[in-house]
């Protein structure tokens, strides 16, 4: 397509005009990419509108360059492109070190692996000039589990009275989403409240991020699981309490406490919540301590917490 075309045909699928638009078939300076550039990836091409933004636990939103959004010049979609990004770093787990990094492939792996399956994101991979793993995402609608949560404006013994059995009830959904991962030798590698966005279609929740990946040869699925026991523990406070925040607003409760109620891996992060809310079910509470510092053992599989989580609604009111 000569260039006044593509220029006219990017016009036309974003409804205004441009200032300019460029051809780009080489992804690899994704810092350099920005509104007005036109991927052109096996065939297929997609005008950049911008970079994706991620706000996490109550920061500021900040833009993750490797994350553009787009849209489809064949029909107009509304898409996001991750763009080959490598990092790494290791996280502490009580005495052990878990390296983790970003793996484009790992992730062009899963959304192959999960097409079709609506508890997880959508998309497809397509290689750029040079060779770079591109991923085209759908958007999936809605708000990100802890943005629906905050909307919550009731207190926590009414929350647990109302609520908590139906979010339960679609965890129980993510965690069998997870489980299919791993049977197949895949790890979510980034499990985070944020990470599961609830449908504004079909009202169920989704999966998103698949590209980071971790090594712990003492438990494959590990970090997943510990993961996991977050949003658990999240859902089950509406929010995780942290000694922080019990020394500001329950200061009372503090001398309830001890080393063995708090989480392993985040250490100020109160996970023996019955301390906090006494009409917790005993065998709720026993489910979010495997994840404690004082836990004998630790669930080595989801299907582990899913039968013990299980049983446990048909507690709630």
């Amino acid at each position: 397509m000569p260039e006044d075309g593509l220029k006219r045909r990017a016009e036309e699928v974003l409804g205004r005009p441009l200032d300019r638009v460029r051809l780009v078939t080489d992804t690899t300076q994704f810092m350099g990419l920005s509104r007005g550039d036109v991927l052109e990836l096996q065939g297929k091409r997609y005008l950049i509108t911008g970079v994706a933004y991620e706000g996490r636990f109550g920061l500021d939103e900040e833009p993750k360059h490797w994350v553009k959004r787009a849209l489809d010049l064949e029909d107009g979609g509304r898409k996001l492109i991750k763009l080959v990004f490598y990092e790494q770093f290791d996280l502490p787990i009580g005495h052990l070190k878990v390296r983790c990094y970003r793996s484009p492939r790992k992730e062009a792996r899963i959304l192959e692996l999960v097409r079709g399956r609506p508890e997880f994101m959508q998309g497809f991979t397509l290689l750029d000039a040079v060779g770079n793993e591109v991923r085209i995402l759908d958007r999936v609608p809605g708000q990100s589990l802890d943005r629906v949560l905050d909307a919550q404006r009731i207190d926590h013994q009414t929350y647990f009275q109302t609520r908590l059995r139906d979010l339960l009830t679609k965890f129980m959904g993510c965690l069998e989403a997870i489980s299919f991962l791993h049977a197949h030798g895949e790890r979510h590698g980034d499990i985070r409240r944020d990470h599961i966005f609830e449908h504004s279609g079909h009202g169920g929740w989704v999966w998103i991020d698949f590209d980071y990946n971790f090594e712990l040869a003492e438990s494959p699925f590990g970090l997943d699981l510990f993961g996991l026991g977050n949003v658990l523990c999240y859902l089950v406070g509406r929010g995780i309490p942290t000694l922080q925040d019990l020394k500001r607003h329950r200061p009372e409760v503090l001398d309830r406490l001890d080393s063995g109620d708090l989480s392993l891996v985040i250490p100020n992060r109160v996970f023996n919540l019955r301390k906090l809310y006494p009409y917790l079910p005993e065998e709720l509470n026993r489910v979010l301590m495997h994840f404690s510092a004082s836990a004998p053992i630790f669930y080595e599989r989801v299907a582990e917490m899913t039968a013990d989580l299980g049983p446990v609604l048909a507690l709630l009111p």
